[in-house]
């Protein structure tokens, strides 16, 4: 195609997770009632680790950091996507479009980082008990905490500036529900492999890294519980892994399994349907994985609601 028939797009058109109008109202409804459960169960957690003395620790501390991030993070792809089912629009300026995917990168980049900081604040509580209230002072953990957010920031800018350099056709579809950054250097008329080899190269290095220091933490907690003399010294201090144990096998286990359906040249559409659960069905189950396996959340929970009512 001549360079001349080529132009910056000023919109893209999300095609959603199906084309199929009958099903439509079903999928608004289903993502609107996610949405809610999400949004209000993270809310929750929120308020019952802020209203709750007992739960002014780094353990909680980092909990309602992740449960905040949670909210943010599927407020980026699931509102616009029921607008659009109920308008009847799939139009998403450019702008919008890479507003979006910034936000996306930014708030599930922080998740990530946010799971491996609570692997490390258990590895420190469990390894070193005795010095756990030295090392995890409030200054460090504020430290924690905004460290995530700093890099997960310049991770979203930077895939807003190579895409933002993109040239693109007019009228382009994405395949997709929200703007996903793969799917954009895709529909890219001329691809710089720079580009891509430095996308991918942050990719691995944000999702290799932070894994990698949750296997170690894991590592080292799991020789520690086993040098334990008691069984019920040994379930006390697994338990107080096993909820971020379990959040951490579902966020990987389904991005994982989304990156691994990609490589297989799975059909856009179905690609789509699997990245529903890492960007909807994980956050909406992280308040119930914390809530149902942590007496002291259930008990925070139950007093918030004695004192609503």
């Amino acid at each position: 195609m001549e360079l001349n028939n080529l132009t910056h797009v000023s919109e893209f058109f999300l095609m959603g997770l199906s084309d199929d109008l009958e099903l439509q109202p079903l999928l608004s409804g289903l993502f609107l009632s996610m949405y809610l459960v999400t949004v209000l169960g993270n809310l929750l957690i929120i308020l019952a680790v802020s209203s709750d003395s007992h739960l002014h620790t780094p353990m909680y501390f980092f909990l309602s950091n992740l449960s905040l991030t949670d909210i943010c993070f599927i407020s980026t792809t699931i509102p616009k996507m029921i607008v659009d089912i109920q308008t009847h629009s799939r139009v998403i300026s450019y702008k919008g479009c890479l507003t979006q995917m910034s936000f996306f990168i930014f708030f599930g980049g922080t998740d990530n980082l946010l799971l491996t900081v609570m692997a490390y604040d258990r590895y420190v509580a469990i390894c070193y008990p005795l010095r756990y209230p030295i090392i995890m002072n409030p200054h460090h953990c504020g430290l924690l905490v905004l460290v995530p957010f700093f890099i997960s920031l310049l991770d979203s800018q930077l895939h807003y500036l190579m895409v933002s350099h993109l040239t693109f056709f007019m009228d382009v579809e994405i395949p997709h529900f929200f703007c996903d950054p793969s799917q954009l250097l895709n529909l890219a008329c001329f691809t710089i492999p720079n580009n891509n080899i430095l996308i991918y190269f942050i990719g691995a290095i944000l999702g290799g890294f932070p894994l990698s220091g949750i296997f170690f933490s894991y590592y080292k907690i799991v020789g520690s519980i086993l040098r334990v003399p008691s069984s019920g010294g040994k379930y006390k201090a697994f338990s107080t892994c096993s909820s971020h144990l379990s959040v951490v096998c579902l966020f990987y286990g389904t991005g994982l399994g989304v990156y691994l359906s990609s490589t297989v040249k799975l059909s856009p559409r179905k690609v789509a349907m699997t990245s529903v659960m890492y960007t909807v069905v994980t956050p909406m189950l992280n308040p119930f994985i914390y809530s149902l396996r942590n007496r002291d959340m259930k008990r925070a929970m139950q007093g918030l609601f004695r004192r609503s009512v």
